[in-house]
């Protein structure tokens, strides 16, 4: 099993959630990240709905070549794939916030990371006998929730 890339020495203020080897883009996983990390749980949890309902588009910065531009963004997108996962992963660390005795109302998104999991191979048949690989990338998504205030 992985570990947990944030290693706090003092974990009382804070709540954790992992996902592993969702089916789902590593590239694309890592601009939703960087879209809500420092944001408040509840602000986080709306962006990410309106990703869902393609309203708000994700600002694409690093992966971003020939990605068309959004009204007051700029390159970005909608990938809806990864913002239902990552509203799982959410939805996954305030309810261990609220088993921990934290206030939801003051946490927010301390570390967003993901990395790249295994590929999934498989094979696409094709005519004359042959095969094409047909291989699917996972992604690891870790998300820790901080009060804000506190120290952790």
């Amino acid at each position: 099993m992985r570990g947990y890339s944030y290693t706090g020495e003092a974990r009382t203020r804070v709540a954790r959630a992992r996902g592993f080897e969702l089916p789902m883009s590593p590239k694309k996983t890592y601009e939703v990240l960087n879209a809500i990390r420092g944001k408040p749980l509840g602000e986080a949890r709306r962006f990410l709905e309106g990703v869902v309902a393609l309203t708000e588009p994700v600002p694409f910065r690093r992966y971003n070549q020939e990605t068309a531009h959004k009204r007051s963004v700029g390159p970005g997108r909608y990938p809806k794939k990864v913002a239902k996962n990552l509203l799982g992963i959410l939805q996954n660390a305030e309810s261990n916030a609220d088993y921990e005795g934290l206030d939801t109302d003051l946490l927010y998104v301390y570390v967003a990371a993901s990395s790249r999991g295994r590929i999934r191979k498989a094979s696409m048949p094709r005519a004359q006998g042959r095969a094409t690989a047909w291989n699917e990338q996972t992604t690891h998504v870790e998300i820790v929730l901080r009060e804000r205030g506190g120290e952790a």
